[in-house]
């Protein structure tokens, strides 16, 4: 879905290297247009959308284009009465679009919660690392939150918080562990158990016809 949508520089970022030659050079070198693909298909016969994040490209920082290729398959999943499934891998926000990039944060939320409001299912899966922005809006929003062991997830770094605070963090802060023994994560699960744990939760939500 929405494989065409490229992003813009729009503040006309300059610095070490434009974000227009950034982009190219990353599109180049992952075969991406942008840090997420999108699309809809059966996951064990159950109609699913899904959201996949590639922290390959840029980090897999939001900008305008994965806010929206977000929010547009949050948006059709609602539209379709199906569940949707988002993967998330990020640095958080895209610096080189500055409040363009901080306004995808209450897109993407609004459109879940619109999807909320269908009563219709939303799975998070967290990999290493989700953090920042995309952690801060859809990621924590799962009706069921999933992240594969040891990932790093958070808001800010480990190190920014303890020269913030100036107070040694609790072991393992910040890891998967931590937050499900926390009560932020459902479950932890390894990838190559995902498909058939992620259909199991989905036969609770939405049995296939």
């Amino acid at each position: 879905m929405d494989a065409t949508l490229q992003s813009v520089d729009t503040l006309r970022f300059e610095g070490m290297a434009s974000y227009k030659d950034r982009l190219k050079k990353y599109q180049e070198t992952t075969g991406l247009m942008d840090a997420v693909i999108s699309g809809h298909g059966k996951l064990e016969g159950m109609r699913v959308a899904v959201a996949v994040m590639d922290f390959t490209f840029l980090g897999g920082t939001m900008g305008s284009v994965v806010g929206e290729r977000v929010t547009r398959v949050i948006e059709f999943a609602t539209r379709e009465r199906v569940p949707v499934i988002i993967i998330s891998a990020s640095g958080g926000a895209r610096m080189y679009e500055g409040m363009l990039s901080l306004m995808q944060m209450v897109k993407t939320s609004g459109a879940l919660a619109r999807h909320a409001d269908a009563r219709l299912p939303y799975i998070s899966v967290l990999t290493n690392p989700t953090t920042a922005g995309v952690m801060a809006s859809y990621a924590s929003l799962g009706d069921i939150i999933l992240a594969e062991p040891k990932s790093m997830i958070g808001f800010a770094g480990p190190r920014v918080i303890k020269e913030t605070t100036h107070q040694d963090l609790p072991r393992g802060f910040q890891t998967a562990e931590f937050l499900k023994e926390h009560g932020l994560i459902d479950q932890i699960v390894d990838r190559r158990r995902l498909r058939p744990q992620i259909a199991q939760f989905l036969q609770f939500f939405a049995p296939a016809a």
